[in-house]
């Protein structure tokens, strides 16, 4: 019996044995050998192990996750013992061989109760049982009970004898992994439809599954070990003989023929031999294979009776096609993915003028207005890397030279484009015609509204500017008509700025600014606009967040809101503010909602709301639900296009009896580095430098003659040209003796924008300031990367804009 050790399982296990391990143990239990009766070569093995070391024990064991079982023992009888038993699991640390000469001389070994009492062991040596993936199973050890140890050839026996047992474990293992195989495939051929067998080169059956009795009427087990002569009758032996030789000599054969069932039915059978070849190249016998393709060949049959009746309907349904394709108003286009038409239908002649002849071969874009050339290629790219798009209008140019709007619709299918394009030349010209009459009847309302507003400040500057004409007007009274004028003056910018903001068409000054901190401003003027009787609440959150707007108009959206807000309360109740930061713009009127953190701004009354039927049309331009007299309609057309120009829109949310939620949303901007000192917080500098050379562009008589007084009296040099070609050639005589150019956006031929291009790319270092009261130019995409000084202008805004610019433009 091996004796014990006193230490735990953990003690007496290294870190790189774990008894418990599951993969150790599932090496172990693959073999299946724990618990199994005796084997005579197990014991030969263990006796042999004796024999060859001279000792009176040695056993067989395995080291299960809280035992030590033993297969074969000479000299004791145990079977099992508990696993801190025994000096296996310290062996099974060893690589090769532990050897223990004197078990009393080991310091944790000596107290153990099988060394100091029976059987009084003195001796151990054992070998790892280790399996191919390296895990260790159980040792093969020899003990005795007097102190020695053992020759170099008595440990390379020992050794050799550990593999022998693996090696029987092995083929163990092998014979069981075979056996199961062949019961796996055998329960797999007999689960299957098909009659399948095996017949080796005496024409002897040596397989066949649980089909064969359906077709034959005999169970596999009586066909099995008897020949083909014994089976088949002598008809069909003779028939198939033929193709019996064909297989032995190694070529694969099948053949169909009708096959009398026992069950009284003749059922179709596809018969197929395949040969079955050894190591050596040769065949060994042949498989064959019988399957039912009765229903098949009923399903052939079938088909072949209706193949002539579709073959009709085809041709019918071809010519129903042929007829569609030629008589369609719809323009169909068949064209590769890069836009190159493959053919058209004559719809496309008739509507474009282009004959087919005329059109094969060219791109799509080849028929398409110039303008819009790229566009369509574009579209088209996208349609064919596999990218969602939507129906696609475009103008496309006649044979006589002349335009057609066509809607179309393109369909991605096997490589090809199909394109279904729709005519809507006359609806578009209808609508433009109903935009037109819109506009006519937008003008005609607008029209009072503006002049009674102009009128009034007309003549508040008219009246000033008489009194202003007397010399015996007091210094203070005149302070107080030039005051008058001047903010006349900007009252009438402002409404021109809220009338290009109702087009959605003003030129915007976008800044990144903090919105919490004017919201705090706002807040406080709010308080003006609303009345003592409703109280204004600010809701903020404590972190910063910044936009990219035009500061201004943001102002005025705001108050815009609020005025409608006091409006719809009458005077008295509760406005909120309250801000939310880095969130999704959602979907607003139908239309997607968009990707990125937005800032949103929630304006909230207690005021009657706003009636669902109305919810639709408060944005249109001067649909109002107020008096006549007490609103224009303007307001909210105002908040939409600033909102909508700046990348963000607005939503709204009533009920009616409880009140109106707008919340504006702008794109939010990345904090800055570093914010700085506004513009307009920084000192004004009293005093501007002087005696520059302008160079001065302005169509308008008035404003060059009254631009150039305003420059002398600066103490600067005007050059003044009337358009920019005259310009250009100044410059082009002697650039060097400019300092700035001061030009006007809108002018006949050469627009301001297009000079200032052009001189950035000849003239980079001659700085631009352009000016403009409106244009659809800056307006798309504010100023270009140019400085910008809209009209009015003063004359000090004038010499601060001139002074900032040549300053930037020179080097420090």
């Amino acid at each position: 019996m091996t004796p014990p050790v006193t230490q735990t399982t953990n003690d007496t296990c290294p870190p790189s044995f774990d008894p418990c391990e599951p993969r150790r143990l599932a090496a172990l239990r693959s073999y299946g050998i724990l618990d199994t009766p005796p084997e005579p070569e197990f014991d030969d093995i263990a006796q042999m192990a004796a024999q060859a070391c001279d000792a009176p024990m040695a056993h067989i064991n395995f080291i299960d996750a809280d035992r030590q079982w033993i297969k074969a023992a000479v000299g004791h009888d145990a079977r099992e013992m508990p696993l801190h038993f025994g000096f296996c699991t310290q062996a099974m640390r060893e690589d090769s061989i532990l050897v223990l000469p004197n078990l009393k001389q080991e310091p944790e070994l000596a107290s153990n109760p099988l060394v100091t009492g029976e059987p009084h062991l003195r001796f151990y040596a054992g070998v790892p049982l280790t399996t191919a993936d390296g895990w260790a199973i159980g040792t093969l050890c020899v003990l005795d009970r007097e102190p020695r140890t053992l020759t170099a050839q008595q440990e390379f026996i020992l050794k050799a004898l550990a593999r022998t047992v693996m090696a029987q474990l092995e083929s163990r293992r092998s014979a069981a992994a075979l056996r199961a195989r062949e019961a796996e495939l055998r329960l797999v051929a007999d689960a299957m439809p098909v009659l399948i067998g095996f017949i080796d080169r005496s024409l002897t059956y040596r397989f066949a599954n649980a089909a064969y009795q359906t077709w034959t009427g005999r169970a596999p087990e009586d066909v099995i070990g008897r020949t083909i002569s014994e089976v088949l009758s002598a008809g069909e032996l003779e028939a198939r003989l033929p193709q019996i030789e064909r297989t032995l000599a190694g070529e694969g054969v099948q053949f169909e023929l009708n096959w009398a069932c026992p069950d009284g039915q003749v059922r179709v059978a596809d018969i197929r031999y395949m040969p079955r070849f050894v190591a050596d190249g040769s065949v060994d016998g042949f498989y064959v294979f019988v399957h039912d393709i009765s229903d098949r060949k009923r399903v052939e049959d079938l088909l072949q009776t209706r193949a002539s009746h579709l073959e009709a309907q085809v041709a019918s349904q071809t010519r129903d096609r042929d007829r569609i394709w030629t008589l369609s108003p719809v323009l169909k286009v068949v064209a590769e993915p890069d836009g190159r038409i493959e053919g058209v239908n004559p719809s496309w002649t008739r509507t474009l003028g282009w004959s087919e002849a005329e059109t094969v071969g060219r791109k799509i874009s080849d028929f398409v207005a110039a303008d819009e050339r790229e566009a369509i290629a574009g579209f088209l790219s996208r349609l064919a890397a596999a990218e969602p798009v939507d129906d696609t209008e475009v103008s496309f140019v006649t044979s006589d030279g002349s335009k057609r709007r066509i809607l179309w619709t393109f369909v991605p299918e096997e490589g090809v484009l199909y394109g279904f394009g729709r005519d809507i030349t006359e609806q578009r010209q209808a609508e433009e015609a109903l935009r037109q009459s819109q506009k006519l009847e937008a003008i005609g309302q607008l029209t009072g509204g503006v002049a009674h507003d102009f009128n009034n400040l007309l003549t508040i500057i008219r009246s000033s500017v008489e009194f202003l004409r007397r010399p015996e007007l007091s210094e203070d009274r005149k302070r107080r008509y030039l005051n008058a004028v001047s903010e006349t003056v900007d009252r009438a910018a402002k409404l021109t700025s809220q009338l290009l903001a109702f087009a959605r068409r003003q030129t915007l000054r976008p800044e990144v600014f903090e919105v919490s901190e004017r919201l705090r401003a706002i807040s406080d003027m709010l308080d003006s606009v609303t009345g003592a009787r409703i109280r204004v609440v600010t809701d903020l959150p404590g972190e910063h967040c910044y936009v990219r707007a035009d500061a201004s108009q943001f102002e005025t959206a705001l108050v815009n809101i609020a005025v409608n807000a006091r409006d719809a309360m009458d005077g008295e109740g509760k406005l909120t503010l309250h801000l939310d930061a880095g969130v999704p713009m959602p979907p607003i009127r139908g239309h997607a909602s968009a990707s990125g953190r937005f800032v949103a701004v929630s304006v909230t009354d207690t005021g009657t709301g706003i009636a669902q039927a109305d919810l639709a049309r408060i944005f249109e331009p001067f649909f109002t639900t107020k008096e006549v007299g007490k609103g224009t309609g303007l307001g909210l057309s105002q908040v939409i296009g600033f909102a909508k120009q700046s990348g963000g829109d607005v939503d709204v949310g009533s009920t009616l009896g409880r009140g109106t939620t707008f919340i504006l949303y702008l794109p939010q901007v990345e904090t800055p580095a570093s914010m700085g000192i506004a513009a307009a917080d920084q000192p004004e500098e009293t005093a501007g430098e002087s005696g520059l050379r302008i160079l001065v562009v302005e169509d308008n008589l008035e404003v060059g003659r009254f631009c150039t007084q305003i420059l002398e009296d600066l103490g600067h040099s005007p050059v003044w040209t009337q358009n920019a070609e005259a310009a250009l050639a100044a410059i082009e005589g002697s650039a060097t003796q400019f300092d700035a150019v001061f030009s006007d956006v809108v002018m006949p031929g050469i627009g301001g924008l297009e000079l200032a291009r052009q001189l950035r790319d000849r003239h980079p270092d001659l700085p631009v300031v352009l000016t403009s009261g409106y244009s659809h130019v800056l307006a798309q995409d504010d100023a270009h990367g140019f400085e910008v000084l809209r009209k009015p202008y003063s004359a000090d805004e004038l010499a601060r804009v001139l002074r900032q610019t040549v300053k930037r433009s020179r080097p420090h």
